[in-house]
């Protein structure tokens, strides 16, 4: 067992450290924008600033315009590099179980106290967590390896309820490309699908003519 070689905390935190992230030095970027959802697309213009503050211009619909802003904050917030202990140093970590797969869980204890993780070959393969009133779960199902961390590629997210365990809208399953670009990996892609009542909802943002600030 994993358990009796490594605490778990130096087992998590090995795959937290090798999640990818951009520097300090990031100077931001701009891309255009391709927006599809349920087969209307709309295009614009997208900026992510050197301290990673989304803007998106050129789209007037509000709907699409917030829906397209709203994936840039997602995918910058994940990108910020933060030190372990700013992120999980009020936190307990105890070995769950080994699932068939060899994935490994973490159960968190502390100021996470009912989060719990999976991590595999170094990477993190499931998030359970409570965020902002709901409980998050995120299986990820393949990766792109970048040579300086790990991107997930293809993975699922789901919210419940976490007082009741009911689920709070359909799975949704996303498919992310990235692009190198002087150096640094930037989303190019995302396709998104959401099971709902009336059939699936499926978005496409597509960023091309990327290029860094200052460059």
């Amino acid at each position: 067992m994993v358990g009796t070689q490594l605490a778990a905390r130096d087992f998590f935190r090995a795959a937290y450290e090798n999640r990818y992230t951009w520097d300090a030095a990031f100077p931001g970027y701009t891309a255009d924008v391709t927006f599809t959802h349920n087969g209307t697309t709309y295009s614009g213009q997208a900026k992510v600033s050197a301290d990673l503050k989304p803007e998106v211009s050129g789209i007037s619909d509000d709907s699409a315009q917030k829906a397209v802003h709203g994936q840039l904050f997602e995918v910058s917030i994940h990108r910020v590099r933060r030190a372990f202990e700013d992120s999980h140093g009020q936190n307990t970590f105890s070995y769950g179980e080994t699932l068939a797969d060899g994935s490994v869980e973490i159960l968190m204890g502390g100021k996470a106290e009912g989060d719990r993780y999976q991590v595999k070959d170094n990477e993190v393969s499931m998030v359970h967590r409570h965020i902002h009133g709901v409980v998050v779960t995120i299986h990820t199902y393949s990766s792109h390896d970048t040579g300086a961390g790990y991107l997930s590629h293809r993975y699922d997210s789901v919210y419940h309820d976490p007082k009741t365990g009911e689920q709070k809208g359909g799975l949704s399953n996303f498919e992310d490309e990235y692009t190198d670009v002087g150096g640094y990996y930037i989303l190019s892609r995302r396709a998104i699908e959401t099971a709902t009542d009336s059939g699936t909802d499926v978005q496409e943002f597509v960023f091309s003519n990327i290029a860094l600030l200052n460059a």
